[in-house]
């Protein structure tokens, strides 16, 4: 079984619960797991380079990214969340950090789990490069290689407290890892791509906490427990989740994202689709949607009038033409179609 953990390498929750999952894992009797890591942000305006806390305003909305979520006790276990019924469900809000918390971003709190007062979790640090990294590793050499690098990040931020988006930092963990292949992949600017997808594919699935474990369809936000985890691993396991094809699966993913109002991050994860079946007239549809909705208007009206002219009694298509027109200014072109979709389907009557 395959659990994905999306998780921020600089939110202290995600060093804490990744020794709770090892706890968890550790008297696991189950089928054997592979762990991989995803990426998550909770702090996107991060600077460049880490800076302390006191040299940068704070963002409120930073520890709520980087919580656990109620933390409920270990014996009545924690709900796990459903990821297949519908875009951008179930992953589950972070809460406030608890009495007994341990250090989040922006939140320098006491020694938890390895977490001192000290700890890097009092400085701001990008770690889009470190995520890269992280991609990249497990890109290269699987998950084993993947959690060397992880153990070795989390330790450089929260224990050494140095800066993880220094790109020499970055080599040194990498080559300390095994990874010898990282820091000229780094360099060279690899995993830009794969790290803006996997970061899209976070957000249409419904992570919203870091960290987040799923699995088989299901998640568990926050640092849990290890008793909890370990319940929702065995209710995992239990399941036996639709597998659906590579891009059925790519198509609902963008189809999330623009129902999110991420026109652009839904075009992203449909480039593929388009570059491979292109004349799937549902990956041309939902790429004219986005068009349109990215205000991207010629190429929303080169793709409806190629969709109207193929199936003229598509109303939808016609509707969405005659509005598309109508933002370019066309406005007799636009009555035209929007007159005979309104006929086809009163619903799209325009006042």
């Amino acid at each position: 079984m395959r659990i994905e953990i999306w998780a921020d390498v600089i939110c202290g929750w995600a060093h804490v619960g990744r020794r709770r999952l090892a706890k968890a894992l550790a008297s696991w009797d189950g089928e054997p797991v592979e762990t991989v890591w995803r990426p998550y942000l909770i702090d996107p305006t991060a600077p460049s380079r880490a800076a302390s806390p006191a040299d940068e305003p704070e963002d409120a909305d930073a520890p709520a990214a980087c919580a656990v979520p109620g933390a409920p006790p270990a014996e009545t276990g924690a709900p796990a969340a459903d990821l297949s019924t519908g875009p951008g469900a179930g992953a589950g809000a972070g809460a406030g950090f608890g009495a007994d918390s341990g250090a989040g971003s922006g939140a320098g709190s006491g020694a938890v789990e390895g977490l001192g007062p000290a700890s890097g979790a009092e400085w701001r640090a990008d770690s889009r490069p470190a995520h890269r990294l992280i991609a990249l590793a497990y890109e290269s050499g699987g998950s084993a290689l993947q959690d060397a690098v992880v153990e070795r990040v989390f330790r450089a931020h929260f224990v050494d407290v140095v800066d993880i988006g220094d790109p020499a930092v970055l080599a040194r963990l990498a080559e300390e890892a095994g990874f010898a292949d990282g820091p000229a992949l780094l360099a060279a600017g690899a995993g830009e791509a794969l790290l803006r997808e996997l970061l899209l594919v976070g957000k249409a699935i419904g992570v919203t906490t870091s960290p987040t474990i799923v699995a088989n369809g299901i998640a568990l936000a926050g640092a849990q427990p290890p008793a909890v985890i370990a319940e929702f691993l065995a209710d995992a396991a239990g399941r036996t989740p639709r597998r659906l094809p590579a891009e059925v699966e790519r198509l609902r993913r963008a189809e999330s994202l623009l129902d999110m109002r991420d026109p652009l991050g839904a075009l992203t994860l449909l480039g593929p689709l388009l570059d491979e079946h292109g004349e799937d007239r549902g990956v041309r549809m939902l790429a004219a949607r986005a068009y349109f909705a990215s205000a991207q208007l010629n190429r929303a009206r080169t793709a409806l009038e190629r969709l109207v002219a193929e199936s003229p009694d598509d109303s939808y298509a016609r509707h969405l033409l005659g509005r598309t027109l109508q933002r370019q200014g066309r406005h007799e072109e636009a009555a035209t179609h929007l007159a005979m979709a309104a006929a086809m389907t009163p619903d799209y009557t325009v006042d």
